[in-house]
């Protein structure tokens, strides 16, 4: 049985992935027409009323991704140079949790935004000047540069794309779901080796 908390992929008429909607916003999109087709599996069956004449009752069921009629203004997030907005949740999600410097796993509370470039030196807030870092490591190394403090940086930050970015926006992401989004990603995407091992 599939929580009712569990997020459904709404994407456009070309299938771009353009948000995750719960399922009363799910069932509203559905009820106003919006829903152009559905791809993936049944997630939820809602029951209506009955019908007075008939003696039926109403059932809609709740697909894990929807493609919606309307401009949603995709193309913009096509772009070169689109960066999706950067917040540590997305940021220690597209890290795996894991401390670039030192390759720990940690949880979300010991975890913080380290500018590779420090702000102090002209570096700047942006996805590929950042990565995530425990607080030990982050406290050692302060205002320097990795080279300067004597650390190896474990991976090279990069910008991800917009539907990388709704893949780490995601929370309980579904295989369907994780296989829709992911043939979306770029081919190098290092995403994509860590979906690859599991």
């Amino acid at each position: 049985m599939v929580s009712l908390n569990q997020q459904v992929l709404r994407t456009d008429l070309a299938g771009m992935p353009l948000e995750w909607v719960n399922y009363k916003v799910a069932a509203r999109l559905y009820f106003l027409g919006q829903v152009a087709y559905t791809c993936g599996s049944s997630l939820i069956r809602l029951h209506g009323g009955i019908n007075a004449l008939t003696r039926q009752q109403s059932v809609m069921e709740i697909h894990s991704i929807i493609a919606t009629h309307g401009t949603h203004h995709a193309r913009n997030k096509l772009r070169q140079d689109y960066a999706p907005p950067l917040s540590n949740r997305t940021l220690f999600q597209r890290d795996n949790h894991l401390c670039l410097y030192c390759g720990g796993h940690f949880s979300a509370r010991n975890l913080s935004r380290d500018h590779v470039r420090p702000i102090s030196q002209g570096g700047v807030d942006c996805w590929n000047n950042v990565v995530t870092a425990c607080v030990r490591c982050n406290n050692y190394k302060a205002g320097r540069t990795p080279e300067r403090a004597g650390m190896l940086l474990l991976a090279v930050p990069f910008t991800p794309t917009h539907a990388e970015y709704i893949y780490l926006m995601g929370r309980n992401v579904l295989a369907d779901q994780m296989a829709f989004l992911s043939a979306h990603f770029p081919r190098t995407s290092p995403l994509l080796r860590r979906i690859k091992q599991g």
